[in-house]
């Protein structure tokens, strides 16, 4: 009986080794990564690190906050000058999300949360009672947070090539299946785990890279297209201050809570949001997918755009994923987000 009572702890105690969280090492304590960037500190203590751009704030006439995609940060390339936004009235804003670089892990992030941040530092930088918000990749979670909890700060939404979650509700069972089924096969039990097992998918991920371009460029290089390969040429050229401190507070912290969140239980169904806009035309949502992306299923986005007719899409022939780094797209996704009007597409 002893013995037993023994081997059972062992394996307990080895099991909870196993799915235990690693330390992250916060920006600013002992032995962890220096604090180079301006930040600000959030009514739960945490720091938020970010930088801005443009017109000065005192003038500008839209504030626009961004939040970056996967595997990024607050110096993702934004290929507009200080001059293009100056002469708009922009001042741009991006943030190291929770976890990246340089701002604090958040154990509690869900969308609500990275939305109620986003309204924080809006309101630490005083921005007034309306900004703009835009929506990169994995970086639209957030966006769609801002868009159900707190829609009467927004002047007008964009989400930019968006990840969408395989397990929304009212998305048609059908399509997501075949979606999902493009996917490489490892990639399918990646988000299956992180679905239904979160706990259980960081043990197996810690023995497993996390999916980055370079990687996907080099195990499936059909996911990108032309357009893509020509954004990765200018950006192998643009200097790179977050090289090597993207995941630097560890990768559970950034890249594995990113996963979860996005793919994990929501507590709303963005199908189910109404037009936060509806007696004001000269704010909107917008939805920019690329006809050739590779990395988002854009059978879901049409899906979304479908049930959601209150946002408008904007599908360009040409691109893949990386198309908010073509300086022509940025400038007009920027433009019709502030400015309203048509846009070709």
């Amino acid at each position: 009986m002893l013995i037993a009572v023994i081997v059972s702890v062992v394996v307990v105690g080895g099991i909870y080794q196993l799915i235990k969280p690693p330390p992250s090492r916060r920006c600013g304590i002992t032995n962890g990564p220096p604090v180079t960037s301006p930040r600000i500190r959030l009514s739960d203590g945490r720091y938020l690190a970010y930088k801005v751009r443009g017109a000065p704030k005192e003038s500008a006439k839209y504030k626009v906050i961004i939040n970056h995609g996967f595997f990024a940060s607050k110096d993702t390339y934004i290929p507009v000058s200080d001059e293009w936004l100056q002469e708009l009235g922009i001042f741009l804003v991006t943030f190291d999300r929770p976890g990246y670089v340089e701002s604090d892990p958040n154990p509690c992030r869900s969308p609500k949360n990275d939305a109620l941040d986003i309204e924080e530092l809006a309101d630490q930088l005083e921005f007034g009672l309306k900004f703009f918000v835009i929506g990169v990749s994995m970086g639209s979670y957030p966006a769609w947070g801002c868009l159900k909890y707190i829609p009467h700060r927004l002047a007008g939404v964009a989400f930019v090539a968006p990840v969408i979650n395989y397990w929304w509700p009212s998305l048609s069972s059908d399509i997501c299946s075949k979606a999902f089924s493009r996917m490489p096969l490892l990639e399918q039990w990646r988000h299956r785990l992180i679905h239904y097992f979160p706990r259980l998918a960081w043990s197996i991920q810690r023995w497993l890279s996390f999916p980055t371009m370079h990687s996907i460029m080099k195990n499936n290089p059909k996911t990108f297209n032309k357009n893509d390969f020509d954004v990765m040429e200018l950006l192998s050229q643009v200097p790179a201050p977050d090289k090597g401190k993207i995941d630097q507070q560890g990768a559970y912290e950034s890249m594995y809570r990113d996963f979860v969140i996005c793919f994990g239980s929501w507590d709303f169904n963005p199908l189910e949001l109404t037009n936060p806009f509806p007696e004001n035309s000269s704010s909107s949502v917008h939805l920019w997918m690329g006809r050739e992306d590779g990395v988002v299923a854009r059978d879901l986005l049409h899906q979304v755009a479908q049930r959601l007719p209150w946002i408008r899409t904007h599908e360009v022939p040409y691109a893949g994923h990386l198309f908010l780094h073509d300086k022509t797209l940025c400038e007009m996704m920027l433009k019709s987000l502030v400015l309203g009007g048509n846009t070709p597409f």
